[in-house]
């Protein structure tokens, strides 16, 4: 059974040092996460934790922690990441870079829910773990990576598996889900990150023919065009599968799905709120217009007008069947181009019938005793996916949290007022040094 005073003493440890890194701002951009990594290092060093700052350029380093195994069982990575997106102090009730600790126990703060909190909650676990002995089968590292918001200088994850071979585990625990809902039929689920879509982006771009805006009917404007590619892209709405993992989830949700799949999406729909963003994406190719480009003068009617398009599609979609769906959602009335901009990021899955997956699951069980585990696929994607491609890991994204109101943790990610509850610092602390454990004592 779990001993609340433990939980208790992890939670105010915990607290102290996600407050401490909040305090660092580490915006994105420019990131320089440096301070940050030297506040881990700092504290893990005091419990005896091996540590080195890993970096591309110095003021942006990554901190590679490790307890050492004895080399015949499977290594697992804790990854959290030390930049955050920026924030205006304008807008916040409390400033949000003071840490600030209110009287119903929220810590406030830009990262109190992305995600400084489990990068602080997992730096407790193995400076707990390293101080009590720990000697698991398998090496333990945390990793505390730089750039995962923006990426752009590929100084964080996306550089370090490429520089840095020695971090290859077997697992790794990461963020991406925890959810706990209450569903409309009484039922209350606990999701997990199995994978995530990838990112594909577009550049719609509408042609006609130049002229001076003084006199329009002489050319053929390309922005009324664009304007019509637009409208037909936001109201286009791209088929629907499923994946074995989709399935999974919308079976558990909702039963077999032999017949309408729409049917079933819009069935687990109407279980919660939150499915709209949760689940509903998960089935298809979204296609979001998002930055607009046209004419460089007021004054002159563009030949060319362009649409950047946030596209997410399903792991194992091809840039061709990507290209397809742009081309059913534009039609061939409007003279336009496509371009794919950069190649997919992200859209890697992990199995669940894995001992980390058991761990997990079993872990829920004994403390939500009767939650629903559900297998989740993120709409968007984490660094999780550098670790799968580089080493084959199996990588899940779960943080529990039980005091957090959902709607409230939500709202803060890359929000205002961003808070998390410090009761969930110290339960989800506690899950991950018992995951270690667990992982730990397992033998190849």
């Amino acid at each position: 059974m779990p001993d609340p005073t433990r939980e208790r003493e992890l939670r105010d440890e915990t607290t102290a040092l996600l407050r401490d890194l909040i305090r660092v701002d580490t915006s994105n951009p420019p990131g320089r996460e440096t301070p940050a990594a030297l506040v881990l290092k700092d504290y893990l060093e005091r419990s005896g934790v091996e540590c080195e700052l890993v970096a591309r350029k110095p003021e942006r380093a990554n901190l590679v922690a490790r307890i050492r195994g004895t080399g015949d069982g499977p290594a697992l990575a804790l990854l959290g990441h030390t930049d955050v997106v920026p924030a205006d102090p304008a807008d916040w009730t409390h400033p949000p870079f003071d840490g600030h600790l209110d009287d119903d126990g929220y810590v406030w703060g830009r990262g109190a829910v992305d995600m400084k909190n489990e990068t602080a909650s997992r730096a407790v676990a193995i400076a707990t773990l390293a101080r009590s002995g720990f000697e698991p089968h398998g090496d333990l590292l945390f990793i505390a990576e730089a750039d995962e918001e923006d990426g752009a200088e590929e100084v964080g994850l996306a550089w370090l598996v490429r520089e840095r071979p020695d971090i290859v585990t077997d697992y790794v625990l990461n963020e991406g889900a925890s959810e706990r809902l209450q569903l409309a039929d009484g039922r209350t689920v606990v999701t997990i990150n199995v994978g995530e879509k990838a990112t594909l982006p577009a550049l719609v771009t509408a042609l006609g023919r130049a002229a001076h805006a003084s006199t329009p009917q002489a050319g053929a404007n390309a922005v009324p065009r664009l304007a019509t590619l637009i409208d037909r892209l936001a109201a286009h709405r791209p088929p629907t599968r499923l994946l074995p993992e989709t399935r999974a989830l919308l079976e558990t949700l909702v039963g077999p799905v032999d017949g309408d799949l729409d049917a079933a999406i819009a069935a687990a729909h109407d279980l919660h709120p939150a499915f709209a963003e949760l689940v509903a994406p998960l089935f298809a190719t979204t296609i979001a217009p998002t930055r607009l480009r046209g004419s460089d003068a007021r004054n002159v009617m563009p030949a060319r007008a362009s649409v950047e398009c946030d596209c997410r599609v399903l792991p194992g979609t091809t840039a061709d069947e990507l290209r397809a769906e742009l081309a059913t959602a534009l039609g061939t009335d409007v003279p336009h181009e496509v371009e794919l901009l950069e190649p997919p990021t992200g859209g890697s899955l992990s199995p669940i019938d894995t001992p980390l997956y058991d761990v997990v699951r079993e872990w829920v069980a004994v403390n939500d005793p009767g939650a629903i585990f559900l297998p989740t696929v993120c709409t968007g994607f984490t660094d999780s996916h550098f670790m799968r491609d580089a080493f084959g890991s199996v990588a899940y994204g779960f943080w529990p949290m039980r005091h957090t109101p959902y709607e409230v943790a939500a709202a803060g990610i890359h929000g205002v007022d961003e808070r998390i509850h410090r009761d969930d610092l110290g339960y989800a602390t506690r899950f991950t040094v018992e995951a270690c454990r667990a992982v730990g004592a397992m033998r190849r």
